[in-house]
Parts: C-alpha cells; structure tokens; sequence
C-alpha cells in the first residue's frame, strides 16, 4: 500500500536552504519509506547534521555522470532503491501532506506520473499557482510548458522513468532539461494533478540561466531538433521560436531575431513574445530588464 519512495536533491552545496529542503522532505507525513539521496555536484560531499527519524533513510553522494543538473539527478537514480521517484530542487520546500497525496492518485494503474500545485514565494511574491484540471497529456506540453509542472512537484513510477529514459545531459546548459523529459514521459503515461499548492518554490528572482542567451538558444534549437512532434503545434512552435527570437535579440543578434520573429508571426501572430522582443530588437528594453519584470510577477519568457 505504500511503496518506497527516493527523492533526489541535486545540489551545487547552498547550506541552509539544503538543510531546509531536505528536512522537509524526511518530515513527510507519508507512512512508507522515503529514501531522499543528495548529490553534490562539483563541490565535495559534505555532512548534513539532521534528524533521519524512523522510515526514513538519507544518502549523501557526488555525481558520477557528467557536471550539472541532469548528470545530478542521474546519478541520484542511480544509486535509487524506491519504486517510485521524486525530485526537489535544494531551495524548494516540500508541504507535509505531498507524497501521501500524490502517492493516492498512483493507485491508478492507468497513471505512471503526478504533479501537484505549487506556491512562488519570495522578495515581493506570494502567490500559489494550481491547475484546474486533472490529467495533463503529451498535447498540453505540445501546446505550452506548463510552468506549475515543476522538477520539484514530480513523482513517477520507476518502469515509467525506465520508459521515457533518463534525463538528457547533452542538452546545451541543460536549460530546459525537465520539460524535454516530460515531452518523453507523456508518451507513456498521462500525469496526473493533485489540485494543491504542496510545494512551496523559493522565487529569488535569479537563474544560472540568467543572461546566458547564447546557451538558451543554442538549447531550444536542439529541443526542437530532438522532438520534430512539437512542429504539430503551431501556437507551441511559436513559443520556442519567440524564446529563441527573445534571446537573440537580447544578445545583440538582431537581424537574426528579426527572421525568427517572422517565422513566429507566420506561426501564431498572437504569440505574446512578440511584444516582448521588439522593444529588445529596437534598444528600447534590455533582455535583462524585461526578463526582470516578468519574474516580479512570477513569470519567465
């Protein structure tokens, strides 16, 4: 009835938040076993002084595979025992009640994934952001993101990750790594919505991304070469492209950001990056300052 469950916090060492992330994990309220393994990447493995409790079981390990966030949650499955498998980011908080209530709706044997809802919070936000629905399928991360499907509102099954594959670590940055492995998941199960905020994401603000346009662009290129489905939607294409025109034109590629906007206008004319990349095209507007604005509202682009 309750099935081990491994967590894997993949962490470049943030003492404090680390702590803060992995307490909340082995305070579950969830009766089964929970497993949550660390890895450190690119930084010595280091001693969290923690109360394990009963049922519980913590694993410090570095990561074996290549440098950064994918190779670290791969490692993490690696050294795994659950049957089911989650992921925290080491700055996100877990609310009690998340894996019994995701861990109920596993009781679908149709199901092989759920997400849950989650609550930004941080300097100037506090705001909880919940589907109103209950299955998202392959179409719906097609036609958008997603952005409540977050890394560290995810638990799948272990024949599902067997499935769909790891994460993939020849991503450029690994920007966009947890939405490309959801596009491969959808293929074989629906993901389930438990209808609650049960992960509370720590909104700073900040990104390793943040300025690294050359890398963004170069990443969503390889996404769409990778997935050639997601052409079948033409309001998703228009997304990607109007992110890649976004991120040219804030690295001083206007004339590249000029053709791509164009292939988004043909795409979908009322993609709203449109209005966004053409202040950043005219050197109205940096792609700092814009991206800045819409992360105070708690949105990206």
């Amino acid at each position: 009835m309750y099935p081990d469950v491994t967590v894997v916090v993949a962490t470049r060492d943030r003492p404090g938040l680390l702590e803060r992330a992995v307490t909340s994990i082995l305070q579950q309220e969830y009766p089964g076993r929970v497993e949550c393994i660390v890895v450190f990447d690119q930084v010595p493995v280091r001693d969290l002084v923690l109360d394990v409790g009963p049922n519980r079981a913590l694993k410090l390990i570095s990561n074996v595979r290549r440098q950064g966030l994918p190779g670290g949650r791969n490692s993490g499955v690696d050294a795994a025992t659950g049957e089911l498998l989650a992921f925290c980011d080491d700055d996100d908080i877990w609310l009690p009640s998340k894996l019994d209530r995701q861990v109920a709706m596993l009781s679908h044997p149709e199901i092989g994934a759920v997400t849950c809802g989650l609550r930004l919070r941080g300097p100037g936000i506090d705001k909880e952001r919940v589907l109103d629905r209950d299955r998202l399928y392959l179409q719906d991360f097609l036609d958008d993101r997603i952005m409540e499907v977050h890394s560290s509102t995810i638990l799948v099954r272990r024949e599902i990750w067997a499935a769909a594959g790891e994460v993939d670590e020849d991503i450029p940055g690994g920007y966009s790594e947890d939405y490309e492995w959801l596009l491969r998941v959808t293929v074989h199960t629906p993901i389930a919505v438990v209808r609650s905020a049960l992960v509370i994401v720590d909104w700073h603000g900040g990104s390793y991304y943040f300025g690294r346009w050359a890398m963004i662009v170069e990443a969503q290129r390889y996404l769409i070469a990778k997935h050639p489905e997601l052409a079948t939607s033409r309001s998703g294409m228009a997304r990607l492209r109007g992110q890649i025109a976004f991120a040219l034109a804030s690295g001083n590629r206007r004339t590249e950001a000029i053709k791509e906007l164009a292939a988004v206008l043909r795409l979908d004319p009322t993609e709203k990056r449109v209005l966004v990349t053409v202040p950043v095209i005219l050197g109205l507007l940096t792609g700092e300052r814009a991206l800045r604005m819409a992360q105070k509202r708690g949105r990206g682009i």
